[in-house]
């Protein structure tokens, strides 16, 4: 080995490796985004937790070799090299370059352009621009822009007034823009930035991260946000319906002996991986855990369109035959062409090539996936009606609210559910640091958590969340304990969540009013102002 690398590169890879097995606590042989901030921070290389969740995706793109989406030691060792180096930019860019299918962009302005990297994939843009196409079609506000070239940078222009964004968000979840609130005709560059406006204020409503987002980046197409900020409004549309409140049917998919709450804690992408493993299942085949590796060859995604293909069996409803002909080609490539070609009886073959199919490019295929859910889930409600109506009532609007809220300001995991995905408050200690409320970061537990005693550490972080409420935060938090937060109890986790919101909130405009401080009386004050400008008769006395 000493043979090979000078003897101080030896040390410091052997540091490294001291780094990561320190900081890979369930000794898997990986890390997730969680422990990297801490990785990074033994490699003597500290960064905030802002800047790793801004790089994770990056890394996983550029680094991550085997393309299994985690990092092991010897990928983490050259982002370490990498991130050192003096001459990270070329590096970096060069890396980039590397990669087939990426795109590599430099910085956008005269400051940044020397030493800033970029990319975006190639396939993604072709199955955004795609999807698209085919969901606006017959949109009359967007014949001036539809039909989209996938194969140039038409995407990036097309989106540059506002309009299609405003399209693509209502498109995801209706009525969330009155369309009288888009300008459409006669656009004006104050007109465009209304438009632009709306559209990132409407995607953060809806659960979109949108920091670091503005509405001049969008005018100017970066690729890179442009593309970041499009998946996540075509996620929130394909993973609408993938929950038990919205779609009873889904309960086919209890385990034996599991419970129906248990199955309602899932989030959308283990629903939409429970869902294939059961058509599988049926179909005699092996269970897949991925939506990369395991449906490289194509032959889960036969069998899977093999059961969810139309029977005739309903009034009206014709047959649709799966040719399994090409499923023993010995050709990937040929294979995922044939497989792609029964997807299309189904017209169902958007978001993926055949090459995205053999990559096993995760995005594209879960996506692939979730239109085939929305399309033909053939599931049916079981008969007995021995669940608790209660749990599939879904969520309020208020609930909705606070947890678009969360995920629009990037919290990490991504909250599918408000109470259970709160019960180790991990999101809450998130939530405090983003409204400057100082976290010991030190004195939290982190996952994964033992099955012996994890959720005492878990009613352990409860208890910390709801102490640095009182005495940092001092919020009113009179009957609250950590189990409440623990167990889910939906009046008093609302009670701190929504102290949360309105410190964010207050943050913001005090920020904006270059620091003096905002309460209920200036904004009551300026909201009777604005009306009285207008010449509107009514006023507000309260927020009550």
């Amino acid at each position: 080995f000493f043979s090979t690398v000078t003897i101080l590169g030896s040390l410091h890879k052997y540091k490294n490796n001291l780094c990561f097995h320190f900081t890979d606590i369930d000794n898997s042989g990986y890390v997730s985004d969680y422990e990297l901030q801490d990785l990074f921070k033994e490699a003597s290389l500290p960064l905030p937790g802002y800047k790793v969740r801004e790089i994770v995706e990056k890394i996983i793109a550029v680094t991550d070799s085997n393309k299994d989406g985690r990092i092991n030691f010897e990928e983490f060792v050259s982002i370490i090299q990498e991130l050192k180096s003096k001459d990270v930019s070329k590096s970096f860019r060069k890396s980039i370059n590397k990669k087939q299918g990426i795109t590599a962009i430099g910085g956008t302005s005269a400051i940044s352009s020397e030493g800033t990297q970029h990319s975006y994939s190639e396939e993604e843009k072709v199955a955004f621009v795609k999807w698209i196409n085919k969901a606006l079609e017959d949109d009359p506000d967007c014949k001036h822009l539809l039909p989209m070239n996938p194969s140039d940078a038409s995407l990036f222009k097309s989106l540059a007034d506002g309009i299609l964004l405003c399209k693509m968000i209502n498109f995801s979840q209706p009525d969330t823009i009155d369309e009288r609130a888009i300008n459409k005709k006669k656009l004006t560059p104050f007109t465009i930035s209304e438009n632009l406006n709306l559209a990132l204020n409407s995607a953060s409503a809806i659960g979109c991260t949108v920091v670091n987002i503005g509405s001049q980046d969008l005018q100017e197409g970066k690729p890179h946000l442009v593309l970041g900020l499009l998946w996540q409004i075509i996620k929130v549309g394909l993973f609408a319906d993938i929950e038990i409140s919205r779609n009873e049917a889904l309960i086919a998919l209890l385990n034996e002996g599991e419970e129906l709450d248990q199955l309602m804690k899932l989030s959308p992408e283990e629903l939409l991986l429970r869902w294939v493993n059961y058509h599988l299942a049926n179909a005699g085949w092996q269970k897949i855990s991925n939506f990369s590796q395991d449906i490289k060859d194509s032959r889960a995604y036969y069998h899977l369109l093999n059961q969810i293909a139309p029977k005739g069996d309903g009034f009206d409803e014709l047959p649709i035959k799966i040719d399994f002909s090409g499923f023993h080609d010995k050709n990937d490539l040929r294979r995922a062409e044939y497989m792609l070609q029964q997807a299309d009886k189904l017209g169902c073959r958007q978001f993926v090539t055949p090459a995205d199919v053999v990559a096993g490019n995760p995005k594209l295929n879960l996506a692939f996936v979730a239109n085939l859910f929305n399309t033909y889930p053939a599931l049916h409600k079981p008969d007995n009606s021995s669940y608790d109506l209660n749990l599939l009532e879904g969520e309020s609007k208020e609930e909705r609210t606070f947890r678009n809220w969360m995920n629009s300001l990037g919290v990490s995991p991504y909250v599918n559910h408000l109470y259970s995905d709160l019960s180790d408050a991990l999101i809450i200690f998130q939530l405090y640091d983003m409204t400057r409320v100082p976290v010991d970061w030190n004195h939290v537990n982190k996952p994964p958590y033992p099955l012996l005693g994890g959720n005492m550490r878990k009613i352990e972080n409860c208890n910390y969340a709801v102490e640095l409420g009182k005495t940092k935060a001092r919020f009113s938090l009179v009957g609250i304990a950590g189990h409440d937060l623990n167990e889910g109890n939906p009046t008093l986790t609302l009670a701190l969540v929504w102290q949360l919101m309105r410190r964010y909130t207050l943050n913001v405009l005090s920020d904006l009013g270059e620091g003096e401080k905002v309460n209920d009386e200036i904004i009551i004050k300026w909201v009777n102002q604005t009306l009285a400008k207008a010449n509107k008769k009514t006023s507000i006395t309260s927020f009550k």
